[in-house]
């Protein structure tokens, strides 16, 4: 790995020499020699220093683009040739959206280390958009999605469905009905929904645009048990994964709200970059993924 390259995606990523020095394990002045013999061999600045903090101009922020790059693949490069010794270990960096991150990744990482307490996962919880940019950027090994809208230079492969119901509090006038309510009748109340890139949000999106409505009122939320608390002190509905939902609807806190066209059905996604050869640890972390995945979805829900 360009040992320049590695010091200035540190020192980039912290915005402080210091803190990159004792990360890296180096001297400050030897993280600053580095910084300058980079910023010569480009013949441009890279970073804007001043007495409290860095920060990174724009040819800074195209090096640190394509640093992470150049370090991902090395790191990659490393992985496949340690594993041709035949041992599944070292770092696996794990994308997930909201709601799969949240709900259902634990039980496989938990089944990961306890059968393969050598690799080392690191997880990134963030909406579908930003999971599929990252992982184009190298910044992640896979990522797994509820979102359809995930641009090129991926391949999606379906990893199981789920099924999207509309909750709301226990004490709220459509909570529990045995009758669907309208249409318009649901588009009155004010509704709890993730950011524009949310899988989630889409699907709520397209479960309006079919009933050919739009809700009077909605508040972006920036986490689901943001939203799921807001609807449950009594604050509107929501349209969530019944995963999401599975501890409030057993204690009651949360009931379903009956409606046309439910429940919405989406599918859960893993997403590769187009081309790359899998290594060993890949392929433990994707047929445990999807043993524990069937499995969850066997169970009985709600």
């Amino acid at each position: 790995m360009d040992i320049q390259l590695q010091v200035f995606s540190a020192v980039a990523e912290l915005r402080n020499f210091s803190r990159a020095a004792e990360r890296l394990h180096m001297t400050q002045p030897a993280v600053s020699q580095h910084i300058r013999a980079l910023e010569e061999a480009l013949e441009t600045r890279l970073l804007e220093r001043n007495n409290k903090s860095v920060s990174l101009t724009r040819a800074g922020e195209i090096v640190l683009h394509h640093a992470r790059e150049i370090n991902g693949l090395y790191a990659r490069m490393r992985e496949m040739v340690d594993e041709l010794t035949g041992s599944a270990h070292g770092p696996l960096a794990i994308g997930a959206s909201y709601t799969f991150g949240e709900y259902m990744l634990p039980l496989t990482l938990a089944r990961l280390h306890e059968t393969y307490p050598e690799i080392a996962p690191s997880i990134t919880i963030a909406n579908t958009a930003d999971i599929a940019e990252r992982l184009r950027g190298r910044e992640l090994d896979v990522g797994i999605v509820e979102g359809e809208e995930i641009g090129t230079g991926l391949d999606a492969v379906r990893l199981a469905e789920d099924e999207m119901v509309i909750a709301a509090g226990r004490q709220h006038p459509l909570a529990g009905r045995v009758k669907p309510a309208s249409a318009q009748r649901l588009a009155e109340e004010p509704w709890m929904a993730r950011e524009a890139g949310s899988g989630t949000r889409a699907a709520m999106d397209r479960m309006f645009a079919e009933w050919g409505v739009r809700p009077a009122r909605l508040m972006e939320l920036g986490s689901t048990q943001l939203i799921k608390e807001t609807v449950e002190a009594g604050l509107g509905l929501t349209l969530q994964s019944r995963w999401a939902l599975r501890k409030e609807l057993g204690l009651g806190s949360l009931k379903l709200v009956p409606a046309p066209g439910l429940p919405v059905r989406r599918s859960f996604h893993v997403l590769l970059r187009k081309g790359d050869l899998r290594t060993r640890t890949m392929e433990l972390f994707l047929r445990t993924l999807r043993e524990e995945t069937n499995k969850l979805l066997t169970e009985p829900t709600i």
